[in-house]
């Protein structure tokens, strides 16, 4: 899809440079509540190498709507889903799974089951690990929730990581201030298309984020201006982000 190759020649992804450029796209597809096609439109067009989802379908036929999706999209499900309540990796063909994970983060009574979809990849001499979350509705939940997604990332043994969620806060919050302490966000270091990604009309809130760890450049992130307003918002109640990386091989 949308693999690219960076200063040259052999074909594998792989360019003079020694880094492999990756497109990562991190959604919220609220449980494919609207327009599936669309959605898929969108998410196509995009030529991501690695989906990032959040609020797959959890409870009507889980696994065969998280297997469309991913088919319709043209990826494989690496990791997550129903298992790790809606969080998923989806990806490209070329990706090399070598490790998934699905996990549960610890719940406070009265609110909802929270998760993380991990997963170990590699490709064209890069390897690297990957995390899908959506944290909690309650910001002190959300700050610890964070820091047990960045422990539970760092125990996949990979130098290079990139996570992608709905954290459900933005910048200048506990949460999302933690993550971004720990790991580069992909819009402050590499700002390109729209910033915010929540309500799905008017949007004024940048909820959903792309990071990544040191060493891992960002090219660019952002949501992209692709599509009007009312084609996102008839797609799904989020705006996508887009973000172009660089990992370094080996």
């Amino acid at each position: 899809m949308g693999l690219a190759d960076l200063d040259a020649v052999d074909g594998t992804g792989a360019g003079a440079s020694g880094v492999v450029e990756l497109r990562v796209l991190s959604y919220n597809v609220r449980s494919l509540r609207d327009d599936r096609r669309l959605l898929v439109r969108i998410i196509r067009h995009f030529e991501a190498d690695i989906a990032l989802v959040q609020e797959a379908p959890r409870f009507l036929l889980p696994g065969v709507q998280a297997e469309w999706l991913a088919r319709s999209c043209g990826f494989a499900v690496a990791a997550g889903g129903a298992a790790a309540t809606g969080p998923m990796v989806l990806v490209a063909p070329g990706i090399e799974v070598l490790e998934a994970r699905n996990v549960l983060l610890p719940r406070t009574p009265g609110f909802h089951q929270r998760g993380i979809a991990l997963a170990r990849l590699a490709i064209a001499g890069a390897r690297f690990a990957v995390g899908s979350t959506h944290l909690s509705l309650d910001a002190e939940e959300r700050r610890w929730q964070a820091d047990l997604v960045l422990t539970h990332l760092a125990d996949l043994g990979e130098k290079y990581r990139i996570l992608a969620g709905d954290m459900n806060e933005f910048p200048g919050h506990p949460g999302w201030d933690h993550l971004a302490a720990e790991l580069q966000d992909g819009y402050a270091v590499a700002p390109w298309g729209r910033e915010f990604t929540s309500p799905h009309r008017r949007p004024w809130r940048r909820i959903d984020g792309v990071f990544a760890s040191e060493g891992v450049e960002f090219v660019r992130c952002g949501v992209p201006e692709d599509f009007t307003d009312a084609e996102y918002e008839a797609a799904t109640d989020h705006r996508p982000v887009l973000a172009t990386l660089r990992v370094p091989i080996g």
